[in-house]
């Protein structure tokens, strides 16, 4: 039976947090549909401290934001760019529409069509968080999507450089420099400023995930997100300085950031955790890290692989770094996760920013019933139908009749019996009357 050697925050801390959170992300929601443009020039006043009256970048300024940038730094962004550019056509081509003749006459298929409008949030009040912008510009842009509209919000007072060139490299429409709820507020219900999208993607902060699920429906949303999660599997063949590091790679994210340690070893555990302290007073992000493990970092020593695999599949993290003897083992049973990460030779910040696959992963064990977002979350799989025949109507057309009498629903069948008097036999009844 596992034990925990280390626990995190209790439930009802958490809970308590949330509601404060809900409540905020109404209120202001209200006040964007009610007053639009000067509500979320308000908002960024109040949290960016930046005052513009269009929010919109010009092509003046994305050029100056791309001049700050080095070759080098060009460079970079273009080679992980590329990386996701291709897994995500690989994905696409994945994606098949269909049409098959399902009975003589009878021609049923579908076709994947893209959404026409898409705003991506990329983060960016603490850090410049420009992969974001990669994973869902490029994504969108790939799935076909029409129109894409990024916002960020602004870094040190002004429109973080590295973000304005990934968004603009990775193709987006509209760049805005907007943060948070009024960010997200503004793309989905629209201003007079800013038309609205049928789709909000990306990675945020706790407020701008509440307002992604409050808008849920009114737009469709990539997944819902909380904070960044990481737990790492592991056996002996690692030592705790690795485990150490990825956990505390992932804790810098945020206070609120889970970093969970499952393993075999007791000697690894007690190992990893007198790493942790260690990192935590060279590492330059460990004010924040620090925060995150001291209330949300848990260190737990199971009796076997098969114990690690069903405690694993409870967590359903975001990002699961495997680093046993046989990862291989876990790929093929694992079911409940955002993405692997396989083997001490890669880890989470690969994924995260350069080696193609998406970052954008599902958090608070939503990894039960969902994947990642990949280009598949911007298409609409749309159905159709043709019946070519007299015979195949009439076929059809007499079951449906039946089945909607058992049904009650006479105008149903009348659909159905009309077909069948037209194209097929002249006296069936007319709902159900003889005539």
């Amino acid at each position: 039976m596992a034990i925990w050697l280390k626990k995190g925050a209790e439930a009802e801390v958490v809970k308590a947090a949330a509601k404060e959170v809900r409540e905020t992300v109404e209120s202001t929601l209200a006040d964007i549909e009610a007053r639009g443009d000067a509500a979320v020039r308000d908002l960024s006043i109040k949290f960016d401290k930046l005052d513009r009256d269009d929010y919109r970048l010009t092509q003046k300024e994305i050029d100056e934001c791309l001049s700050q940038l080095s070759p080098r730094d060009l460079a970079d962004i273009q080679f992980a760019q590329t990386q996701v550019e291709n897994f995500a056509k690989h994905q696409r081509a994945s994606v098949r529409d269909i049409e098959v003749e399902t009975l003589p006459g009878v021609v049923l298929g579908h076709r994947n069509i893209p959404v026409n409008a898409a705003g991506c949030y990329v983060p960016g009040g603490k850090y410049p968080l420009l992969a974001s912008a990669h994973m869902s510009v490029i994504t969108a842009r790939v799935a076909g999507v029409k129109r894409i509209i990024t916002c960020a919000p602004p870094f040190n007072g002004k429109p973080a450089a590295a973000i304005v060139a990934a968004q603009h490299m990775a193709g987006a429409s509209e760049i805005y420099c907007l943060g948070g709820i009024q960010a997200v507020g503004a793309m989905a219900i629209g201003t007079r400023s800013i038309a609205p999208v049928d789709m909000l993607v990306g990675p945020g902060n706790a407020f701008v995930a509440e307002a992604k699920r409050q808008l849920f429906g009114r737009v469709g949303i990539d997944l819902f997100a909380g904070p960044t999660e990481t737990l790492v599997i592991a056996d002996e063949s690692v030592d705790g300085e690795m485990c150490a590091t990825d956990l505390l790679g992932q804790a810098e994210h945020g206070p609120d950031s889970p970093a969970i340690l499952l393993t075999t070893s007791e000697k690894l555990a007690r190992d990893t955790i007198a790493q942790v302290e260690r990192l935590l007073d060279i590492l330059p992000t460990a004010n924040i890290a620090r925060q995150a493990w001291q209330k949300f970092g848990e260190v737990i020593v199971a009796e076997s692989d098969d114990e690690m695999l069903r405690i694993a599949d409870e967590i359903a993290s975001e990002h699961v770094q495997v680093m046993t003897r046989d990862p291989d083992w876990f790929l093929q049973r694992m079911t409940n996760y955002g993405a692997l990460f396989l083997g001490p030779r890669t880890n989470v910040a690969f994924g995260d920013k350069a080696i193609g696959t998406n970052h954008t992963l599902p958090t608070k064990k939503a990894a039960r019933y969902t994947g990642g977002l990949w280009v598949g979350k911007f298409l609409k799989t749309c159905t159709y139908q043709k019946v070519l025949t007299d015979e195949a109507s009439t076929t059809i057309g007499e079951y449906t009749s039946r089945l909607c009498a058992l049904e009650g629903f006479a105008g149903h069948g009348e659909q159905a019996n009309l077909r069948v008097r037209r194209y097929g036999q002249k006296d069936v009844p007319y709902a159900g009357i003889a005539i």
